[in-house]
């Protein structure tokens, strides 16, 4: 039976994804730090809440889970399926607090939604997920977001949102695919949605 690795480093909201991912389909998820679990994986999930920072820190405080991650993915050509600040760790750089690296997996930088007087931010609530390229994980629909950062400066998007201007809904490369909005909150939206990704065969 595939093995689905959700990965768990304290900043992502586990419980929540772990229930969609079964409603979905998926036969046997496993929450996990372990590097050597996430070298078998057939798939992998990365889910991720609060600031860019901390997230990071908590995924490289754990001894060989970034290593683990990037050659299961990057050179094995795993499935990997980033959510919310998951998919901001992608980046090069997220600007939350300063600057900070990221896991520089898909080039672009993390940036803040500016405030204005008609832009709320936290950007919160449901929106449209409109597909820009064909992808066959990404569909258009209606998605639940919560987030002050966007992936900007980014060539690989798959799919635009809308809070003030257009912005990156879901990236997508090879293997990967990291979306902005919670899949596990989604509804049926995002319950096909992560049907699609457990089906998908890059």
């Amino acid at each position: 039976m595939p093995k689905i690795a959700l990965i768990d480093y304290g900043a992502g909201n586990l419980r929540s994804v772990h229930n969609a991912l079964t409603a979905a389909g998926a036969g046997h998820v496993c929450v996990t730090a372990d590097p050597d679990v996430v070298a078998k994986a057939d798939r992998i999930v990365l889910p991720g809440v609060g600031a860019f920072a901390s997230c990071m820190n908590g995924l490289t405080a754990i001894d060989g889970l970034v290593e683990a991650l990037s050659a299961r993915v990057r050179q094995d050509g795993t499935p990997f399926l980033g959510i919310c600040v998951g998919m901001q760790l992608l980046a090069d750089v997220g600007e939350e607090y300063g600057d900070h690296a990221g896991l520089g997996w898909i080039k672009g930088r993390v940036t803040p939604f500016l405030p204005a007087a008609d832009l709320r931010v936290p950007h919160m609530g449901w929106n449209d997920v409109v597909p820009c390229v064909d992808h066959p994980v990404i569909e258009a629909g209606e998605a639940y977001f919560l987030h002050s950062y966007h992936f900007a400066d980014v060539h690989d998007v798959a799919a635009t949102s809308h809070h003030g201007a257009d912005f990156t809904a879901v990236v997508a490369r090879d293997n990967i695919i990291g979306v902005q909005f919670h899949p596990e909150k989604s509804q049926a939206y995002g319950l096909a949605t992560l049907k699609r990704f457990l089906a998908w065969q890059p």
